[in-house]
């Protein structure tokens, strides 16, 4: 019987996430490729390692004996991996994001890099598009993850993944009756400069109600009934639907999550911290 360490990290995170789904969603994995880490594990022990109960999970006896192993061949496989991928690397880098970016996938990813690259730092900060595109072009910072319409995309910029933007309202409320109530994401969002003039050119009164700094924050509020927000199609869901409006609307821009760097010269740390960027999110959006 020979057992695979990235078979064991499924097995913890399936058990300490509560299941396959929100597994899928910290290793940045696909719900199906999940379970079959899960099947060939079992397949390789011989033995059921969950009970299976609807969408509930138990560990079996041969589980929970297994866990216990596992989470000790995992560590000690990840701190062999770090020593060996360690470097000389030094220096601080400064990393920001808007708040499109998952801040337990940020953390996860400074962690790595701090296992690789032990003399280095990152410092992080959370901001709105606007002021993190001043900010890398004046130096402040030397990493922004940031929202572009195609029409503002440079030719440095790396693209991460693309945002398919919706109208989006509560199940419950479709607010057609004037003023509509708007969610957005602050006054320095941009997404304000092309919804307002949508809205305004298909003759919609609205007035601003409620403002976030981030994706998840809007979307409870869209939940919560309180109006209107422009969200990623992916925060669709069973309360979470696309808002039907009084008048037409013309199209909303497609988006783009870049990497913005520093105009030029840069540490090595910089485009250590951008390549693992860069993998880690193209990796997730691609299993």
């Amino acid at each position: 019987m020979q057992l695979d360490v990235e078979s064991l990290r499924v097995l913890i995170t399936v058990l300490d996430q509560g299941g396959m789904t929100r597994a899928a969603e910290r290793l940045h994995m696909s719900q199906s490729a999940v379970s079959r880490k899960v099947q060939r594990l079992e397949d390789r022990v011989g033995r059921p390692l969950f009970i299976r109960d609807g969408h509930d999970l138990r560990l079996t006896r041969d589980g929970r004996i297994l866990v216990a192993d596992a989470r000790k061949i995992v560590d000690l496989h990840d701190a062999a991996v770090a020593r060996l991928e360690s470097s000389d690397l030094t220096g601080t880098v400064r990393l920001a994001s808007n708040g499109e970016v998952n801040p337990c996938q940020i953390a996860s990813l400074i962690g790595t890099f701090k296992h690789r690259h032990r003399h280095a730092r990152v410092e992080f900060a959370l901001d709105h598009t606007g002021a993190l595109s001043q900010d890398v072009d004046e130096g402040k910072i030397d990493i922004a993850v940031l929202q572009v319409d195609k029409a503002h995309l440079r030719e440095t910029d790396i693209v991460l993944w693309e945002e398919d933007l919706v109208w989006t309202t509560s199940v419950a409320d479709n607010f057609n009756e004037s003023p509509v109530p708007m969610i957005d994401f602050g006054v320095h969002c941009y997404y304000n400069d092309f919804t307002h003039l949508l809205l305004n050119e298909a003759g919609i009164e609205f007035m601003p109600v409620f403002s976030a700094s981030s994706s998840i924050d809007v979307t409870a509020a869209v939940e919560a009934g309180i109006g209107v927000a422009v969200l990623s199609r992916r925060y669709l869901g069973p309360d979470v639907v696309e808002w039907d409006p009084p008048a037409e609307i013309g199209p909303l821009p497609q988006v783009l999550q870049v990497v913005r760097i520093v105009p030029g010269e840069r540490p090595e740390a910089v485009d250590a911290l951008v390549a693992l960027i860069q993998s880690e999110f193209t990796r997730g959006r691609a299993a």
